[in-house]
């Protein structure tokens, strides 16, 4: 372990017995005992030499767009706020990216547009932080941020020693990684490296996408960008107008033998095979025809136009929403008996 000195406590951003209503996208008003923004690396050096650093749980959070919080939170929230953005290499294909943490994802995807990089427009217009995206394996319309990540840099919470993870020791999975998993709340990730090409070789598989772009003149980054944007628009409701954590369940894997007894009894099922060779079903599609889409229950509903999406009408806890999603998961298991697993994290 690296030997750090004691901090003062003072010499840190650090609030006490404060409201996340501010910092999760689902509104939930819940407290946390220490709030601890990290604006530097050193900031998370003084951290590891704190008395802080003794406390938990500990739990690292970024834009909140993807959690739900139950009750209050007894222990230390870091919250990672440091920014950046700057080109260390470029050859002539491809471009070198390395980005903090805590730049707001959509303002850096449209910064790479903009530029001319291509590799994460379809990425568009999805809330969160730099620093989550790797955690969550983030993905819209055929791309996964699996795909153009070089290198992730991240901070061990216990050994204070920084370690530089390579793409393949993301051990990125479907919405999933290994700081998801077996590095949850141990690695603070302070900057991410991308990889993004010159030659504009678009992915314009997905169907719904395709069918936006035919729309437009050409096919071009800008335009691909506006066309997820648009799509995401007509589909999901924006966090300001309804309180939301976007698709609160992953759609469910299935391996042939159970796809080919569910087409016995639903011919009609929808099925697609994903990047790694499974097969995976609609879990909106799922929902919808368990009667869920476009219910309310108090304050809690699922969208209108998306069932995946739970909404806060205003005033839900975390515990009501949590008790419609389980609600939910009982009537997809009953009639199709899959189980749903939440793609939101349940704090």
């Amino acid at each position: 372990m690296l030997f750090l000195p004691h901090v003062p406590v003072q010499m840190m951003n650090v609030r006490e017995n404060t409201s996340l209503l501010a910092l999760n996208t689902f509104r939930v008003d819940v407290n946390t005992r220490y709030h601890i923004e990290v604006s530097d690396v050193q900031d998370i050096r003084n951290f590891i030499g704190s008395e802080l650093h003794a406390i938990q749980p500990r739990m690292i959070l970024g834009g909140g767009s993807n959690v739900l919080f139950t009750g209050d939170y007894n222990g230390c929230i870091l919250h990672p706020s440091i920014k950046g953005i700057e080109k260390t290499s470029e050859d002539k294909g491809s471009v070198m990216i390395r980005t903090a943490a805590g730049e707001n994802w959509d303002d850096f995807v449209r910064y790479c547009v903009e530029n001319g990089w291509c590799g994460l427009e379809n990425l568009s217009n999805i809330p969160g932080t730099v620093g989550a995206s790797p955690v969550q394996n983030i993905g819209a319309y055929g791309s996964e941020v699996r795909d153009s990540i070089e290198t992730v840099e991240a901070i061990d919470l216990e050994t204070g020693r920084t370690r530089v993870f390579s793409n393949r020791q993301c051990r990125f999975a479907y919405r999933n990684s290994i700081f998801k998993s077996e590095l949850k709340n141990r690695m603070i990730i302070t900057h991410i490296t991308f990889r993004l090409k010159k030659d504009h070789n678009f992915n314009t598989s997905y169907r719904e996408l395709n069918k936006e772009l035919s729309l437009y003149p050409e096919t071009n980054l800008g335009n691909i960008r506006d066309a997820v944007i648009t799509i995401r628009k007509r589909k999901l409701p924006e966090v300001e107008a309804l309180a939301n954590a976007g698709s609160f369940f992953k759609n469910p894997l299935v391996d042939q033998t159970g796809l080919d007894s569910l087409k016995r009894s639903h011919p009609e099922i929808p099925f697609f095979k994903d990047a790694y060779g499974s097969i995976k079903l609609s879990a909106a599609w799922l929902i919808e025809r368990c009667g869920w889409k476009d219910r309310r229950i108090r304050n809690v509903g699922t969208y209108k136009l998306q069932p995946l999406v739970i909404v806060n009408y205003g005033g839900a806890s975390g515990s009501e929403i949590l008790e419609f999603t389980q609600k939910i998961q009982r009537s997809v298991q009953d009639h199709f008996d899959i189980v749903l697993e939440t793609e939101v994290n349940i704090i």
